[in-house]
């Protein structure tokens, strides 16, 4: 079969893969839909990020649904079911899967990473074989590029969860790339009475809109556009910080309320925290990383119609065509959620 794989930055191929059969309680799927991720695009143009390298050639892609072709000892799934593929494979052993902490596990094995070695491949092939508990069914309403946007929706899911009850709040969060416009969706879902976004640039901004953000303002171009919600101390319950920016999260000190909840989610390198703002406001500070359950719960939402992803999905290209769809996927101004087909 084929695959896309990155050998170094800018090298981005269309390789000849090998084709791995099932073995028992394995299932292979034909891959439909893969959406290009953030850590996807670094891989892409730097070849990591952070300490993590690639070391050998490496298929890309974690966004992933498709249809079963093949089981083996499998009863709950058959040929022919259409599935959302979770990228999440802990050990269930460890320390912290023990403790219900699986998206901690020390032994995580994740689709398309490098952070291991040898790596993890991806999903950007024509066909996967994964561990059955990995292939969510999903509803027959649910497309299958939809079904590709559960991982990152489960992301978003995980952080709503580690911020709390969303009930009335006001939510502000800063950067509107996929994540802060699936944080959108998600603060929707549980109830806040008022949901500001920021960006620097005005196309993603427009999809906020359309998403349902209260308001969505460019502080490139308006730098004391949030004054409004200074008052007082600040009125903001809760802050979802998106963009991974230093200076994004400095200005949203501002507006928090003492007390509020404030939720980590973009990675951009290390920051400088404004220890005196945070002691002072006595603001809650929360790290999110990945997902567990919320992978299904993402699938379910989708299904029964409560969460629509589909105004993020902006483009869609043929895998034959990963060098372009990547060159575009990194255009904030033409681009959401670009996704090729298989």
């Amino acid at each position: 079969m084929r695959a896309v794989v990155i050998h170094a930055p800018k090298d981005l191929r269309i390789d000849d893969y090998p084709d791995v059969a099932p073995r028992p309680g394995e299932v292979r799927i034909k891959i439909a839909n893969g959406g290009i991720c953030g850590s996807d695009l670094h891989y892409y143009h730097h070849g990591g990020f952070g300490t993590v390298r690639i070391q050998q050639p490496m298929a890309l892609g974690h966004e992933i649904a498709g249809v079963v072709d093949m089981v083996d000892g499998v009863d709950h799934l058959k040929p022919g079911t259409r599935v959302a593929v979770n990228p999440s494979k802990p050990c269930g052993q460890c320390l912290h899967c023990r403790e219900g902490m699986r998206n901690q596990c020390l032994d995580m094995r994740f689709l398309g990473s490098a952070m291991r070695f040898p790596h993890v491949q991806g999903g950007f092939r024509e066909f996967i074989t994964v561990d059955a508990t990995q292939a969510v069914p999903i509803a027959d309403e649910l497309s299958l590029a939809e079904a590709a946007v559960a991982e990152p929706l489960a992301v978003c899911l995980h952080a709503g969860k580690q911020a709390g009850p969303l009930l009335g709040k006001r939510v502000l969060i800063t950067g509107c790339g996929p994540i802060g416009a699936l944080m959108i969706l998600v603060a929707r879902f549980g109830g806040a009475a008022e949901i500001v976004v920021t960006d620097v640039a005005d196309a993603p901004l427009a999809v906020a809109k359309k998403l349902g953000a209260t308001h969505a303002i460019n502080v490139a171009t308006n730098a004391t556009a949030l004054d409004p919600w200074r008052a007082g101390k600040g009125v903001f319950d809760t802050l979802f910080e998106a963009s991974g920016n230093q200076a994004a999260l400095r200005t949203a000190l501002d507006v928090l309320r003492p007390g509020a909840t404030l939720v980590q989610l973009g990675l951009g390198g290390e920051m400088t925290l404004p220890i005196n703002s945070i002691v002072a406001k006595e603001l809650q500070l929360r790290g999110t990383f990945r997902f567990d359950s919320e992978f299904e719960l993402a699938v379910r939402l989708m299904g029964e119609g409560l969460i629509d992803v589909k105004p993020l999905i902006t483009a869609t290209m043929p895998f034959e065509n990963a060098v372009a769809a990547f060159e575009l996927a990194s255009d904030r101004a033409r681009s959401m959620k670009v996704q090729l087909t298989f």
